[in-house]
């Protein structure tokens, strides 16, 4: 049924498992209500995370190579490999237990990932007040960098610079925090200009008060909600950036379980062993949608302008 603007609209009367009303609700259910991706964001992120050294069930790093290439519980396995319920997910080639290692795993995707939005995102957002500000050569000199950051490959910079400090969990971070942090400063520059212009900076300069003041008091506490929605979209694009480079070998460096790493060290046994590459790689997308989905949420509830009355 066709309403104002050609939207079309579940008829009311149809029956509640009819197929597109089913769809109607399953769709106000993920976009409307976070209850979900917070589950998932929960059992795949924070929780092992969080409790990881006293949940998991081995040690990450040990190996047990007469338990090597054990299949999942809910395989068959088979009589020379059976199944066990001490490798809930199975082994690696190594014997080592991958729910132990993508346990463990979660800790570093989530402390690379607050690390570099904590860096990233200070200077990106430092840069972006200040060149949203004070506009003039400053504003073109930063906006050029920017610009040039923005240009170069992300991958290719990264190896880069991986290859000149050497893989390690602080390169990771530094790498992730470079690439990251002329997101920030085009957007809340982008932010700041249209505040600038409105009436109570005029009254703020009239009455007195220095830049300083204008941008920590008046200034930065308008563009919290877009930090807010712009450091939870950006926690699955550096998640995915690090298992990229972890799986390159330009990330987290072996033998630390990273996602990454496990999904590399899986792809050469991906038609005899999938769960050595999927299991991560399943964690590393439920993890990045779930984020995409909540930065999606909040934009909606954070943005007078998407707001709905």
């Amino acid at each position: 049924m066709a309403t104002e603007g050609n939207v079309l609209e579940v008829p009311r009367n149809l029956p509640w498992y009819f197929p597109s009303k089913l769809r109607h609700y399953a769709g106000v259910a993920i976009k409307d209500y976070p209850v979900l991706w917070l589950m998932i964001l929960f059992v795949v992120l924070i929780f092992p995370a969080a409790t990881a050294p006293w949940t998991a069930p081995h040690h990450p790093l040990k190996q047990e190579l007469s338990k090597r290439l054990t299949a999942p519980v809910w395989s068959a396995g088979t009589e020379a490999k059976p199944t066990s319920w001490s490798n809930i997910l199975g082994t690696d080639k190594q014997g080592r237990d991958i729910l132990s290692r993508v346990m463990h795993g979660s800790r570093i995707s989530l402390m690379v990932s607050l690390s570099a939005l904590a860096i990233g995102g200070t200077v990106g957002t430092t840069l972006g007040l200040i060149s949203g500000y004070f506009g003039g050569w400053v504003d073109h000199l930063i906006m050029r960098i920017v610009d040039v950051f923005l240009a170069l490959p992300l991958i290719l910079m990264a190896l880069v610079i991986v290859a000149v400090f050497g893989p390690s969990f602080w390169t990771a971070i530094g790498v992730i925090s470079v690439l990251l942090w002329s997101r920030y400063t085009r957007q809340i520059r982008a932010e700041v200009l249209s505040i600038k212009a409105m009436d109570f900076i005029a009254r703020a300069k009239v009455a007195g008060s220095s830049n300083t003041r204008i941008i920590i008091k008046h200034v930065f506490p308008n563009i919290t909600n877009t930090l807010i929605v712009l450091g939870t979209l950006q926690v699955g694009t550096v998640i995915l950036l690090e298992a990229t480079l972890s799986f390159l070998g330009a990330g987290i460096p072996r033998p630390n379980p990273a996602w990454g790493v496990m999904v590399a060290d899986g792809r050469d046994h991906i038609a005899s062993a999938w769960w050595i590459a999927v299991i991560p790689g399943i964690a590393i997308m439920m993890t990045v949608l779930s984020m995409n989905m909540m930065g999606d949420w909040l934009r909606d509830k954070l943005d007078p302008k998407l707001r709905q009355v």
